[in-house]
């Protein structure tokens, strides 16, 4: 990819850059899709001022990928990796994505970087407290790992509850799809690799705002008092098999949801 150079660097808005310092110098150009890749390679390369502006550059990184059409499925790099080791062999997955997204970019504009932050600390407080770990946090989604499927299910119901119980702008009701998978995927200095990341991936975008969903491979490594509610067999894009999906239900929380969003009845 050929550098920009400055005269060319200076015509280009500052909607075309991920990072722009206090000073105002523009760092990591997305002019297009070129730029955002390379932007993507030398993330974690930048010093960032804080951690705020770290979490606004990768959101405005990742929704230009978004863009492009630049998919980093399980994508991790090393300044996206928390200090612990990430686990290796059975695991849980825990995904996250924000219900109308799209919607809330548009109504809070730039106040939405500052409700996405707000966001991510919530879940992240909820992964790590039973022992959890971020693998990584792409435009509106986060990612977490956990070494048993129990501790991923207490995390999923604190998020929801935090979610719930939060104040938003303007009122607004702000909720997560969460999605659960179980699998033995492989480890490598790109992140995590193997059809099960992807399957967790499918299975968090099929459920709705305020709405735990987890795999049949999750459920039969819960314990039998787990309250998870069967709701079929499903198939999801790119997946060679339907996968049996259950609904995880507490008490104080809802309940009642439309069929999956982007999944078929497997019959």
């Amino acid at each position: 990819m050929p550098p920009l150079k400055a005269s060319e660097r200076a015509k280009l808005p500052d909607s075309a850059f991920a990072y722009i310092d206090s000073k105002g110098k523009r760092r990591l150009p997305i002019n297009d899709a070129s730029h955002v890749r390379n932007a993507l390679a030398r993330f974690g390369q930048v010093a960032f001022e804080d951690e705020a502006a770290r979490d606004r550059a990768r959101s405005r990184l990742l929704r230009a990928a978004k863009r492009h059409g630049i998919m980093p499925m399980g994508f991790i790099t090393a300044q996206l990796r928390q200090r612990r080791k990430l686990p290796t062999g059975d695991v849980t997955f825990l995904l996250t994505d924000i219900e109308g997204s799209t919607g809330l970019l548009a109504a809070l504009e730039d106040q939405y970087a500052v409700l996405l932050s707000d966001i991510r600390r919530l879940v992240r407080a909820a992964v790590e407290s039973p022992g959890g770990v971020e693998a990584s946090a792409r435009g509106d989604d986060v990612f977490a790992v956990f070494e048993e499927p129990a501790a991923a299910l207490e995390a999923a119901y604190a998020i929801q509850r935090g979610m719930r119980d939060a104040s938003w702008p303007g009122g607004r009701d702000v909720r997560l799809r969460i999605g659960l998978h179980r699998g033995r995927p492989q480890l490598t200095d790109g992140g995590y690799v193997g059809l099960s990341v992807h399957a967790a991936a499918r299975i968090c975008f099929a459920a709705h705002g305020g709405q735990t969903i987890l795999s049949a491979a999750v459920r039969s490594a819960l314990p039998a008092t787990v309250d998870a509610r069967s709701i079929g067999s499903w198939r999801f894009r790119g997946l060679p098999e339907p996968i049996q999906i259950f609904q995880a239900e507490a008490p104080d929380l809802p309940s009642d949801f439309p069929a999956l969003r982007s999944a078929d009845p497997a019959s």
